[in-house]
């Protein structure tokens, strides 16, 4: 696989992981442009037997992520400035407002959880990673990535119908 292939297969991926961590879209561009900096300048370094290109780009994301946040300090808190925010065509308002806001409160439920599950729940679902890819990226046991997702969505999900009762 070349750079070019890695980064047009990934790049969408890695860009909803760092928006799971980072609350602007602005910084959010900004670090994800540092990862495929980082990514194109170790290519080289890559080595197939290791691993697939998934687990090393997304190791290379998560240390990005907690860099950011440590020269920020911004662990735990997510901006909902600009939640959702996408380019594309240019739908009805009332389409843009309806996600903006989902947006927001997908990203509040996130917000509300533990460090360790919302790292999970970002390379769940924004990269699409199986659990044995997280379990074998994170350390922690296929069983328990398993327990920790399903317990992270609860906790949304209840998240969420709480404040949509409101």
């Amino acid at each position: 696989m070349t750079f070019n292939e890695m980064y047009d297969r990934y790049f969408n991926k890695v860009y909803n992981y760092v928006r799971y961590h980072v609350g602007l879209p602005a910084e959010a561009d900004d670090v994800t442009g540092r990862i495929f900096e980082a990514a194109l300048r170790n290519f080289g370094t890559y080595d197939a037997g290791r691993g697939p290109v998934q687990g090393w780009l997304f190791g290379i994301a998560r240390n990005a992520v907690i860099d950011w946040a440590r020269a920020r300090n911004h662990r735990g808190e997510v901006s909902l400035e600009d939640a959702g925010e996408q380019a594309g065509t240019e739908p009805r308002m009332e389409a843009i407002l309806e996600r903006k806001e989902e947006a927001g409160l997908i990203l509040e439920a996130v917000a509300g959880l533990d460090e360790r599950s919302r790292d999970i729940i970002a390379l769940k679902f924004s990269s699409g990673m199986t659990n044995r890819e997280i379990a074998l990226m994170t350390g922690i046991g296929e069983s328990n990535v398993s327990i920790l997702v399903y317990r992270a969505v609860k906790k949304m999900q209840t998240f969420l119908a709480d404040k949509r009762k409101l």
